[in-house]
């Protein structure tokens, strides 16, 4: 199993694919370019089993449709941001002129715990601050968990946009990401991926 970091559109928002033996794989927060991501998808002769949002703000969630549609899969994303996909002003797109939307998601998530897709398993995490209802997706087999914009490497997400809280950021941090072993990686929705480990060293917001 391994991972594949791709970031895409002006604000180089990281999708991930996470890909098995079978060249079977999931998607992660296929934020722009839709096109260029199924062509390396094509490219690549990867099969997509599914997309996994961490949040629907518009920079994850440009590319849903055309990325769902070409592919015919379902989309997963937590309940409590269901309408941002429809909606430019709760997903923040209208804010910086633009009116990015998506298609309601085929699976709503209520709770957390286990997640399986095809041979793919994750465990769920609510880990809202940056937003009402982002998840991070732990990936036992593979050592890593999808954070998306609530822990990076040396900061934390943004709390300033709508839903956001920064007291709530920080105990979902302390509470559900620092919880994991140290020696889980961090695969962040911007910038560079860490591990548990270097933010409990050296984050200064933490």
């Amino acid at each position: 199993m391994k991972w594949i970091q791709i970031p895409l559109g002006p604000l180089q928002t990281n999708c991930y694919l996470l890909v098995n033996s079978h060249k079977e794989c999931i998607i992660f927060d296929p934020g722009s370019q839709g096109k260029e991501l199924n062509d390396y998808l094509t490219e690549q002769h990867l099969q997509p089993l599914a997309i996994l949002l961490t949040h629907a703000h518009f920079d994850h969630i440009g590319a849903v449709d055309h990325v769902k549609q070409h592919w015919k899969i379902p989309v997963y994303l937590h309940e409590i941001e269901d309408e941002w996909l429809s909606n430019p002003t709760l997903n923040g797109s209208r804010r910086f002129g633009e009116d990015i939307t998506a298609d309601s998601a085929d699976h709503l998530i209520t709770e957390e715990g286990e997640l399986k897709v095809g041979s793919f398993s994750f465990e769920l995490f609510h880990t809202p601050g940056h937003s009402p209802g982002s998840l991070s997706y732990y990936v036992k087999e593979a050592n890593a968990v999808v954070a998306g914009d609530t822990l990076f490497a040396g900061s934390i997400g943004r709390t300033d946009l709508f839903g956001g809280s920064h007291k709530a950021l920080l105990t979902s941090i302390e509470n559900k990401l620092l919880t994991l072993p140290e020696e889980t990686d961090v695969l962040p929705g911007h910038g560079q991926m860490t591990s548990i480990q270097q933010e409990k060293a050296g984050n200064p917001f933490l």
